[in-house]
């Protein structure tokens, strides 16, 4: 198990980066934890599951998700709660860590 850090960073890239310094090309991220300043995410519309509404969201929020690192390339759900007692959930795109920091605990295969 390795634990990725992100301090002010965004979020995908660096742990794309960080996995690739550890030699990791598969694996699973069995936990997410931390905050955003800023993020954007993607769901399905109702009438096609083959397309995405992606949606950016220029607000903090806390995090909490999964995922995988599929041939190098890291793959997110996540939940973000934002003001307001509010989730948005979906596919991460990316996520700009500033104020807090985030961790991914990754498995490799």
């Amino acid at each position: 198990m390795h634990v990725i850090e992100v301090k002010d960073a965004e979020l995908m890239s660096a742990i794309a980066r960080r996995s690739k310094e550890l030699g990791i090309t598969n694996a699973a991220i069995v936990s997410l934890i931390g905050a955003v300043d800023a993020f954007t995410v993607s769901t399905m519309p109702v009438s096609d599951a083959t397309a995405d509404v992606i949606t950016r969201y220029d607000l903090p929020a806390e995090m909490h998700g999964s995922g995988e690192i599929t041939e190098g390339t890291v793959h997110i759900h996540a939940t973000m709660a934002v003001e307001g007692d509010r989730a948005v959930c979906g596919h991460v795109h990316e996520a700009h860590v500033g104020t807090w920091f985030a961790r991914a605990y990754v498995l490799p295969c």
